[in-house]
């Protein structure tokens, strides 16, 4: 009795083996199926989208990158100052027949940007085949003479300029310029006193007497002394003030902060000395009261023969 079951227990025991070697042969072949299906979803998923972005590419580069339809014609050039627009257009480096679309406009307009005459810039495609560049120009209000030594050992002078927040501008060729140097330069007053090795084009120049006197110079140009007098140096050499020189001849002293009142103080002690025929030979406005003033007579007309025909321009029949 106990050998048969035993038997019949042994039996049952291998059926029961039997039944979960089954069960795990199914699920490895369920997961290897699951795993195959999910690879070649995978890798068609990823085929196909490779497949879609080189269509794409290629459609971007038949139709549009590639397209003689939008072949630059024209590049249209704008500038506010005296820059002519062929040099413009040189350091666009922007040719004919380049595709429009194609063109890195954030690169143009960083090239242009760091020549040091430009402040900025701004670029505009208009389909299909042209470009327009828009320039605003930095305006010098102030020079600085810089004396070199050229290779015969004389000693000749380079200009700097100086725009309203003190960038430093190298001059252009003469063949860049619709106006020349000259012509500009006859006009700026020349700042004096600064330190060479600041002078850096496209750089900042960061002294505090060098942009007081640049300050000064943009308060003047809207203050009561406008169209009185002109300034024709500003010396900045003093840690404390700056001293201009005026096309009268007058030496004017300025403090480095409130310049507009120190203008407006100018313009009372201006206004006395016209009362009683003086001018200004030198005034202290960095005092707060009592301003130091020393007067010269004004020199009086010479005066005009009365049978002098040279006095009345004679207008010719025409």
């Amino acid at each position: 009795m106990w050998f048969k079951r035993e038997q019949k227990n042994r039996r049952l025991h291998r059926g029961h083996v039997l039944d979960v070697k089954l069960r795990s042969d199914q699920v490895r072949a369920t997961r290897a199926r699951l795993v195959s299906v999910s690879l070649c979803v995978t890798f068609g998923t990823v085929f196909g989208l490779y497949l879609l972005w080189c269509m794409g590419e290629w459609a971007l580069n038949e139709f549009v990158y590639e397209n003689s339809t939008f072949a630059i014609q024209d590049v249209q050039v704008q500038t506010d100052g005296v820059i002519v627009p062929e040099q413009l257009r040189r350091w666009a480096g922007v040719k004919p027949g380049q595709n429009l679309i194609a063109l890195d406009l954030a690169a143009i307009k960083r090239n242009l940007e760091l020549v040091p005459e430009i402040e900025s810039v701004s670029l505009e495609r208009v389909l299909p085949r042209t470009l327009k560049i828009q320039v605003t120009e930095r305006r010098p209000i102030a020079q600085v003479n810089v004396p070199e030594l050229n290779t015969n050992g004389e000693i000749s002078v380079s200009v700097f300029q100086l725009d309203a927040r003190g960038y430093v501008m190298q001059p252009l060729d003469p063949r860049a310029r619709m106006i020349s140097l000259a012509e500009i330069n006859e006009q700026l007053p020349v700042i004096t006193g600064l330190n060479l090795f600041q002078l850096l084009p496209g750089h900042r120049v960061e002294s505090p007497q060098a942009q007081a006197a640049l300050q000064l110079l943009a308060a003047f140009a809207h203050s009561p002394m406008t169209g009185l007098v002109d300034f024709r140096r500003i010396d900045v050499s003093s840690p404390e003030v700056i001293v201009a020189t005026t096309d009268q001849g007058g030496e004017i002293t300025f403090g480095l902060g409130d310049l507009d009142q120190q203008l407006r103080r100018w313009r009372e002690v201006y206004d006395l000395g016209q009362r009683y025929g003086k001018k200004i030979a030198s005034a202290d406005f960095a005092v707060a009261n009592n301003v130091p003033v020393r007067w010269e007579d004004i020199p009086s007309a010479p005066d005009v023969p009365a049978n002098s025909t040279a006095a009345i321009p004679r207008r010719k029949n025409v």
